[in-house]
């Protein structure tokens, strides 16, 4: 029960890894097109949080679901 519980919160980190990635990508890439100084630091502004928050929360559940899913 354990291995599978620790597979999912892998693959959820995988997930929200890739999701967020290409997400907050192409935000970046619209407000780049703009053209706009004001639009593109309001973008990255809150690009930058929502790195903190889900990327690098995803980045540090990996190695570890992982390592733990090695040993089972």
């Amino acid at each position: 029960m354990l291995y599978f519980a620790l597979k999912y919160l892998h693959l959820i980190g995988a997930a929200v890894l890739l999701g967020t990635g290409a997400g907050i990508a192409f935000f970046m890439l619209l407000a780049h097109r703009t053209g706009s100084a004001a639009t593109i630091a309001a973008v990255a502004r809150i690009v930058v949080i929502a790195d903190f928050l889900f990327t690098a929360t995803a980045v540090i559940a990996q190695p570890i679901t992982g390592a733990a899913l090695a040993w089972q």
